[in-house]
């Protein structure tokens, strides 16, 4: 994510009802099978940052961690773009150059 920028995360579920958290940036929100929940953060720091499903949701819940990078802008957009790059790419075919 973007420091300094407002971001919007949708959070859902597949199977049960869990708790995705980031203490250490102030998010918390509980992801349901069948809906979309939303929340809005504007980081004002660059870092990694993790948290964890926060909810004891099945025989696998200490496995399931959260890991967000904040990064500045021209570094997500670069990122932003190879991924987009790598999405085209393997739907066209490969050896393609951009």
């Amino acid at each position: 994510m973007p420091v300094n920028t407002t971001s919007r995360l949708l959070i859902t579920s597949t199977d049960v009802i869990h708790a995705f958290a980031l203490p250490s940036l102030g998010l918390k929100v509980d992801a349901l099978p069948g809906r979309i929940n939303q929340l809005f953060s504007n980081p004002s720091r660059v870092g990694g940052f993790y948290g964890q499903c926060s909810e004891i949701c099945g025989s696998n819940h200490s496995f399931i961690p959260i890991s967000i990078k904040i990064c500045g802008l021209s570094d997500f957009d670069a990122v932003r773009k190879s991924y987009l790059l790598d999405i085209v790419s393997d739907s066209l075919g490969e050896g393609l150059t951009f």
